[in-house]
């Protein structure tokens, strides 16, 4: 279990069967809640940082966009890292770093710090995820999307519970004692260090790695010719997330904005609506793996993409009850693909699982927010916020014409 020269391939090398046990991707899953949670703490404690450090509302999306870059756009240098030197710390280590720098935003004496904190916590996030995604299904033969949705699910409950959990334990403690929330993802760092940080462990059942798996697991480096391989299939998924992520990112930074302020909501209810909206996504997410196992991903991306428009166009068109329920549904529908993507992003790049997975996740969610979150308040100013999140409503049927052109893909 140790550090021995006897287990140094075991712990070199990318876990075998072992991290298709539930037992691994339960961890993995209990990581991803919590690195999560830690992501969506900015929007929570933005408007209690602007007032106690008098922050312009510029200073205020200055540090959305740093979280942004350093936490999603930055994810495939964390993949490919990942995939070349094989270490378990960026898995192990993520929710601790995550959840240390950014709950110290509390003590930050300045904005400089402020930014600091924010890129060191991002880091953390970044960190976690290529890896994480990779292992989840690492070993799993059949399935594979039901799998990946159980990880990624568990992610996005994490996200729709920060905003409370950031917005509760400040009115509970303060600011200056925010460090406290910290604690779970040190203890969830601690967890995983014990449990995947010395390397797997072998089960008795399953077979010695053969001399040519070691020297490969030796040998194993970022190679970018299988990503040019198979170039088209890769462009066609990234433009699928790329454009599920213009919906999710700006709906999901936004959302609570347009509903105080262009239909009176109050911030309590607009925030427990994205809540709902996040958790209905996770929902969805799970759902979508279910799907793909059974119909496989291009026809689960196509259904995704034209099925979450009626709702998404609903939660405008319709006021009270009626536009809940749409939102709901819409968030449903649209996250069916985010472990569709990621799955089938691995399955054409089996090599290079963590550069993929970051590509089809914090990269496509990264850009797509850098470009659109900035552009939908530019556009609010000169129509309203109701006219620019309506019309983008309507990106996922390009997404379907996308999905069209996918090969067909086997079950999994």
């Amino acid at each position: 279990m140790g550090f021995s020269p006897s287990t140094t391939i075991a712990d070199s090398a990318a876990p075998r069967r072992e991290t298709g046990t539930a037992l691994v991707l339960a961890l993995l899953s209990f990581g991803h809640y919590f690195i999560d949670l830690y992501s969506a703490a900015l929007s929570a404690l933005q408007p209690r940082l602007a007032e106690t450090m008098g922050l312009s509302l510029t200073q205020a999306g200055m540090l959305g966009g740093m979280l942004v870059f350093s936490s999603s756009v930055c994810q495939p240098a964390y993949g490919y890292l990942a995939d070349r030197f094989h270490s378990r710390m960026f898995t192990v280590l993520a929710p601790g770093v995550a959840g240390v720098f950014i709950s110290a935003l509390g003590l930050a004496p300045s904005f400089g710090w402020l930014l600091l904190l924010v890129f060191l916590g991002g880091a953390g996030v970044a960190s976690f995820h290529p890896q994480a995604s990779a292992w989840a299904t690492k070993g799993v033969d059949s399935s594979r999307g039901t799998w990946m949705a159980i990880f990624i699910s568990a992610g996005t409950m994490g996200m729709a519970c920060g905003p409370t959990y950031f917005s509760w334990l400040p009115q509970w403690l303060g600011m200056e004692r925010l460090y406290w929330a910290g604690v779970p993802g040190v203890l969830c760092s601690i967890l995983l260090w014990f449990t995947l940080g010395r390397g797997p462990t072998v089960s008795p059942t399953s077979p010695e790695p053969t001399l040519e798996e070691m020297q490969a697991s030796r040998k194993e480096r970022f190679d970018l010719a299988p990503l040019r391989a198979v170039w088209k299939p890769l462009l066609l998924l990234f433009l699928c997330v790329f454009i599920r992520s213009i919906v999710q990112v700006t709906y999901t930074q936004l959302l609570p904005l347009y509903l105080n302020k262009e239909r009176q909501w109050s911030i309590s209810k607009a925030t427990l609506t994205l809540s709902l909206y996040l958790a209905f996504g996770a929902l969805g997410g799970f759902v979508g793996g279910r799907l793909t196992d059974r119909i496989g991903g291009r026809r689960v991306i196509m259904i995704s993409m034209i099925g979450s428009v009626p709702f998404l166009l609903g939660f405008f068109a319709f006021t009270g009850l009626p536009s809940i329920l749409c939102l709901l549904g819409g968030g449903l529908v649209l996250l069916f693909t985010i472990p569709v993507n990621v799955v089938m992003a691995q399955d054409l790049v089996p090599g290079q699982t963590g550069t993929v997975s970051a590509l089809m996740m914090g990269f496509a969610w990264g850009t797509s927010g850098l470009i659109f979150v900035p552009l939908t308040g530019l556009l609010s100013d000169l129509w309203t916020m109701h006219t620019v999140l309506a019309a983008l409503g309507l990106f996922p049927l390009l997404g379907f014409v996308f999905a069209r052109m996918l090969p067909e893909t086997h079950r999994a």
